[in-house]
């Protein structure tokens, strides 16, 4: 794959609930990474969906009265319809009822089962419906309860297909170690290193379909089905194209993947499900003879107080209820701003309350002010000057924005963009238009001061863009561009001679109770 070409993943979310903020944080940062790489000028295939068997499918399904199928239409429904609330750029979305996945598991399978990776044996131990998976005696929490989700387990005892996962576990270490950035955060990377510290057991990569009849047949016997979480793990596989069932064992793309978008260029996942990521999906990779996805970013969680947003606690936070009242590109600019990439953050109402002020009281306030300036005293056209005013300041933020977004330290691309059209602000306090305009010497000054902040909106227009998509597309309009314009072209931008329109406050001034913002 050339170096101007990503794909990018989040995970896929189980069909079972509805989308909450933790879907959409991940969602959203993956989606903020994609547009601003395409700002960028490269080829991006983003890929996102619903994972939708398993045993939790066929009892939430029999809960409802409806068939696991009809469930899984429905929640896909809803969690397509949510990404288009929240402005999701995604290029696939992707089911794993899908035929075409369903071919490529079967095929994955029997890959591993011909290359003598899979041995039948007996599973005995404790399982967690709600988490789809096997805990030991040590793991468990109080009165047998999951360590996860702290709900009862049941005991097991069961024969399952196995992948020689624990073959692997030098051979993933070494992989670790000679690339210390395949992971990150690095506090993630320790984690998994630590992991696999400890003896790796083989991996029961199946289920019995007199337990689990909702899942994907093995190839090699009618009786069982795929777990779950390997089914759910090769849908990266598919949407890339590497693979192709309907070709004879040699041609399926196993032993060549050019032309496809595989490896994987970033897998974007929360913390709680790098284990799955970072060592299942690997070995499993090292299994069929693939690559490696190029890199693992795990982000922290959203927590209320020192609790994790949990459905269970009834502490989740709707984005799409914010959505509705503070507009999708507000939630977008809270979630991406308040949160440093891979550490937990906090939701209060009164830290969303000082992001969506940053949004109104400085980029929304410069838009307003500059662009009517333009229209009081230039009749709204853009007057004919150099506009080099900040033209330092405006670079080295470019500059800051791409390094930062390179580490995917997104936060920080952020806080510089605000920081330009804070900086922006005062020069237009430091210049005083006003004045200018009434000095009957200050006519080229006035020019330079209009000229520069129109150069420096077009500039935020395109910082701005991968995490506020709708408002910079109606700013570009306001300062008469045909659209948002690239990284590189904002820099090289000519403003003069554009007609500039006024327009109702990109981020309106809100004053809400408590209760408004929490939704």
């Amino acid at each position: 794959m050339s170096t101007n070409r990503r794909y990018l993943t989040t995970p896929i979310y189980y069909a079972s609930g509805d989308p909450h903020i933790g879907h959409a944080y991940t969602t959203i940062l993956s989606d903020v990474l994609a547009r601003f790489w395409r700002q960028d000028g490269e080829e991006v295939l983003f890929l996102t969906g619903t994972d939708e068997h398993g045993p939790k499918i066929e009892d939430e399904a029999a809960k409802r009265n409806t068939t696991p199928l009809e469930l899984c239409d429905e929640m896909a429904g809803r969690f397509a319809a949510a990404w288009d609330i929240l402005a999701i750029s995604h290029d696939r979305f992707i089911r794993t009822t899908e035929e075409e996945h369903k071919a490529v598991v079967t095929a994955f399978i029997q890959r591993l089962w011909d290359r003598g990776q899979i041995y039948e044996g007996q599973y005995s131990g404790w399982y967690c419906v709600h988490e789809e998976r096997y805990w030991t005696e040590k793991d468990l929490g109080p009165d047998n309860s999951c360590p996860d989700c702290k709900r009862p387990v049941q005991h097991l005892e069961e024969t399952n297909y196995f992948f020689k996962m624990s073959e692997y576990q030098g051979q993933l270490l070494a992989h670790i170690e000679a690339n210390p950035n395949w992971i990150v955060p690095e506090e993630r990377r320790n984690e998994i290193v630590g992991f696999l510290q400890q003896p790796l057991g083989d991996l029961s990569i199946s289920r019995p379909k007199s337990r689990v009849s909702w899942g994907i047949t093995l190839p090699f016997d009618e009786d069982h089905v795929a777990y779950v979480w390997v089914d759910a793990l090769i849908n990266y596989l598919t949407a890339s194209g590497a693979i192709d069932p309907s070709q004879e064992s040699g041609a399926q793309g196993f032993d060549d993947v050019s032309g496809s978008w595989w490896p994987c260029d970033l897998h974007l996942v929360g913390k709680d499900i790098i284990t799955t990521h970072a060592v299942y999906w690997p070995t499993l990779l090292m299994g069929v003879g693939l690559p490696l996805p190029r890199q693992i970013l795990a982000h922290g969680w959203w927590v209320v107080g020192d609790t994790k947003m949990s459905k269970s606690l009834g502490n989740v936070i709707d984005p799409l209820a914010l959505s509705d009242e503070f507009g999708t590109d507000a939630v977008r600019w809270y979630l991406l701003r308040e949160m440093p990439t891979g550490s937990d953050a906090s939701y209060t109402t009164e830290r969303f309350m000082t992001r969506y002020d940053e949004l109104a009281n400085i980029l929304g306030n410069l838009a307003s002010r500059a662009i009517a300036m333009i229209g009081k005293y230039r009749d709204g056209v853009v007057p004919n000057a150099a506009g080099t005013g900040l033209l330092a300041e405006t670079e080295a933020t470019f500059a800051t924005a791409r390094d930062a977004m390179s580490r995917y330290r997104v936060h920080e691309a952020l806080a510089a963009a605000m920081e330009l059209a804070r900086a922006a602000n005062g020069y237009v306090e430091e210049r005083q238009p006003w004045s200018q305009a009434k000095d009957p010497e200050g006519s080229d000054a006035l020019d330079e001061t209009l000229a520069t902040l129109a150069r420096v909106l077009a500039a935020l227009c395109a910082l701005f863009q991968p995490v506020a998509p709708a408002k910079m597309v109606d700013l570009a309009a306001r300062l008469g561009l045909d659209g948002v314009p690239t990284l590189d072209g904002a820099l090289a931008l000519a403003m003069t001679g554009r007609s500039v329109r006024k327009g109702e406050p990109l981020f309106p001034r809100i004053q809400q109770t408590r209760e408004q913002v929490q939704g």
